[in-house]
């Protein structure tokens, strides 16, 4: 039975769209008989044991501290990594590493294949380069981008395989020189056996949020300054123009709260706002039966032009009505007037007028949901999803093995 060590940034118990994705390979490919753990390095920041069991899988932590200047900071803590995987490999002897992005990872992962004769696939799920330009943390070209980058391409050059979660990432390393061949998709899934379902819409959970009789318009995940929120609720009392009673609802939390809240309460339409907070994952159905139409108003960017989101996945797994920006993520998973509708980005006259004119075409409702969930089905559903890595990880072994024991002449 082949053993996998997927090595990783974060994981369960901490909720977030990264360890979703970690639950869902990590979960499908035991059910698949493969035998998986994960190990993650410093920056999984929530307390725990050594070993930590959380729904159904095992996780690992790395311990220490890694200290010094930039640059030497990251190195010790890509080391630490290394040294916490070697150890594990004495006692739990992985046949193959299945390292994610950051390249902090991908770096442990090859330091420690090296050492154990194992070889390592890297998953690509975002330029994190790119992602910390988005979240203003970094800007680009700068010398911490490019030396983030730089040390990426080292990681894809030295990984047997790649794995990347949508088109627009693989077609970037394409360009960087990386053999097509060599990048394989994963692309975001659901779990269509756990939340393909809609849930029943609960008048009691509208009641206690504020929500009118109007339509309601949703976005439900993290508040970071690239998804658009400002250009949403700036867009509200455009859309109320033509829809009186339209009600926007805000799920989830992140950087950009307090400045949404404020923009909120300065807002003509400020009493159509509604913030509900995070709310766990377990009960996140509830929050899109209240919703008729999930907005995805993401800015654009290099992030948001290469990397597809998951949420509107899980938007039409839902049945729920999709309206996003124009932008290259979105674009390789709603196609316009067939599984959702789109609208030019950074532009809340244009997104108020989406979203009015979707509203007031109800005729077009059932087919965009139908057709919605079964793209999901077909394309998205991580019971099929999986099975890609089946061959990544063959591919990954097998040329080990040659490099290892070449033949004879």
């Amino acid at each position: 039975m082949t053993r996998v060590l997927h090595v990783l940034d974060h994981s369960l118990p901490l909720h977030s769209g990264y360890t979703f994705r970690t639950r869902a390979i990590l979960t499908a490919q035991a059910a698949m008989g493969l035998e998986v753990r994960g190990i993650t390095g410093l920056r999984h920041l929530a307390e725990g044991p050594d070993c930590e069991e959380t729904e159904g899988l095992t996780f690992h932590r790395t311990r220490g501290a890694a200290s010094g200047p930039p640059g030497l900071r990251e190195w010790r803590e890509i080391n630490l990594l290394a040294d916490a995987i070697v150890a594990l490999a004495q006692d739990w002897r992985p046949d193959l590493l299945h390292a994610h992005s950051p390249a902090l990872c991908g770096m442990a992962a090859l330091i420690a294949g090296q050492r154990l004769g194992v070889p390592v696939v890297y998953e690509i799920r975002a330029f994190w380069e790119d992602a910390a330009v988005s979240n203003g943390t970094s800007s680009e070209g700068s010398i911490k981008y490019r030396l983030t980058r730089a040390l990426e391409n080292h990681v894809v050059k030295g990984a047997e395989q790649v794995v990347t979660i949508c088109q627009g990432l693989k077609d970037d390393l394409v360009k960087r020189g990386v053999p097509a061949g060599k990048i394989s998709l994963s692309p975001n899934g659901v779990d269509l056996a756990l939340f393909g379902e809609a849930a029943t819409r609960e008048p009691e959970l509208a009641r206690q949020l504020g929500l009118g009789e109007g339509p309601v318009i949703g976005f439900i995940g993290s508040f970071y300054d690239y998804e658009g929120l400002d250009d949403l609720i700036a867009a509200l009392p455009l859309l109320r123009e033509r829809t009186p009673g339209a009600q926007l609802l805000l799920v989830g939390g992140g950087p950009m709260e307090a400045a949404l809240r404020q923009q909120a309460k300065a807002s003509a339409a400020a009493d159509a706002v509604h913030f509900a907070g995070r709310v766990p994952h377990s009960e996140v159905e509830r929050y899109y039966a209240l919703i008729d139409v999930l907005a995805f108003p993401r800015k654009r960017s290099r992030l948001t032009d290469l990397v597809t989101p998951l949420k509107p996945l899980e938007a039409m797994a839902q049945g729920r009505l999709v309206a996003a920006s124009d932008v290259g993520g979105h674009r390789e998973l709603i196609t316009d007037g067939e599984t959702g509708i789109l609208f030019a980005p950074d532009a809340p006259a244009a997104c108020a007028a989406a979203l009015a004119g979707l509203l007031e075409r109800p005729g077009e409702w059932r087919k965009l949901k139908a057709n919605g969930h079964a793209h999901v089905a077909a394309k998205h559903d991580w019971s099929a999803n999986i099975l890609r890595y089946q061959d990544v990880y063959q591919t990954a072994l097998t040329a080990s093995a040659l490099y290892r024991f070449p033949a004879a002449a």
